[in-house]
């Protein structure tokens, strides 16, 4: 069992713009002086994520394991990873809880929020130099984790064999990408930062797609309803039990 920070990603994604302009003026005895020329431009995004990685027992680069992404909340962010310790799957790692799977828990840099098509190239090039059983992907987050579980499960559900969003909400465009996907959903009733309103409704997006999602709400739970979950055996148990076929 191992967790130790990475090495910060540099993810890059090109795009070509090209624009012609051409104007033509026929009226008047002087034309006006113009040339056809065109424009050419490379536009790069450049992702860049710390991480968490931890390995589980029996690990040998050989045989593929199942990986869980951590999505951490907003008051995680910055550039030190110990905070991502500070609730989760990492925070349970970090207290000696071991895995059948691996996890990586990346972080956000302060005042940057989950962008799912930076954390969908952070998995591409993870799964490229480790042995991740890719029918097995899942996604977990709590309040802008849970914003970011929705929003990469709707950027890609197909790379997902179950997502657990908890206290977040999202585009109900979204939620009708994810559709049928496995999703157990968790909201405290008594959330003033997140209202539980925000789940139901992708809770309802998710059921007019024909989907089946769970949902636990905790009655007397506020913002935190994520301790309850993620001590939950249960919730690793249901991820294990999917994959995609």
């Amino acid at each position: 069992m191992t967790i130790k920070p990475f090495h910060s990603t540099g993810l890059k994604l090109a795009t070509t713009l090209v624009a012609g302009f051409l104007f033509h003026h026929t009226a008047g005895a002087a034309e006006p002086n113009q040339t056809k020329e065109s424009f050419s431009a490379e536009v790069t995004k450049t992702f860049a994520y710390k991480y968490l990685k931890y390995l589980p027992d029996g690990y040998d680069g050989k045989k593929k394991f199942p990986l869980l992404l951590f999505l951490h909340g907003a008051g995680e962010r910055g550039d030190n990873l110990e905070l991502v310790t500070k609730h989760g799957p990492p925070k349970l790692i970090k207290k000696g809880k071991k895995f059948p799977f691996i996890v990586i828990s990346p972080q956000c840099l302060k005042g940057s929020w989950w962008n799912a098509e930076g954390l969908d190239a952070l998995l591409d090039e993870f799964i490229g130099k480790h042995a991740v059983d890719e029918s097995r992907i899942y996604c977990t987050g709590l309040s802008m984790g849970g914003y970011g579980t929705w929003a990469l499960g709707g950027q890609n559900p197909k790379r997902f064999a179950a997502l657990a969003p908890i206290c977040g909400g999202g585009n109900r465009t979204d939620a009708r990408r994810i559709g049928k996907k496995p999703v157990w959903v968790f909201h405290g009733a008594k959330d003033r930062t997140v209202p539980l309103e925000e789940s139901q409704r992708m809770m309802d997006a998710l059921k007019r797609r024909g989907g089946k999602p769970k949902f636990t709400i905790y009655p007397e739970a506020g913002h935190d309803s994520w301790t309850k979950s993620y001590d939950n055996p249960k919730l690793y148990e249901w991820f294990l039990s999917h994959k995609i076929e």
